[in-house]
């Protein structure tokens, strides 16, 4: 039970609508050698504001989830980009893009 319940429940009041972020799928990887899965999303609130990218990576039963900014994302991306051009090119297949 999140706190707003206990206290709704205690106090015999009502909760606060939550502002529940709508979730866009981008894209769908799975890593070949590790066998992780990749998930971006892009996350708007209801309420507005900026748009976040939502990177979901499931390695078995754990999850790491974390939103990044637009400026952040584009960092990372051209940090992965310069990286993997500057790897030689081998024999393991790239990851699969499920979606985006």
């Amino acid at each position: 039970m999140d706190a707003c319940r206990a206290l709704a429940l205690n106090a015999g009041s009502a909760c606060a609508p939550h502002d529940m972020p709508r979730l866009t799928p981008l894209s769908r990887l799975r890593v070949p050698l590790g066998g992780q899965e990749i998930e971006l999303q892009q996350l708007d609130h209801d309420a507005g504001g900026m748009s976040l990218l939502r990177t979901r990576i499931r390695e078995n039963s754990r999850f790491t989830v974390f939103d990044i900014d637009p400026l952040t994302a584009a960092a990372w991306g051209e940090a992965l980009l310069a990286w993997a051009r500057s790897q030689p090119r081998g024999d393991t297949a790239p990851a699969a893009n499920e979606g985006g």
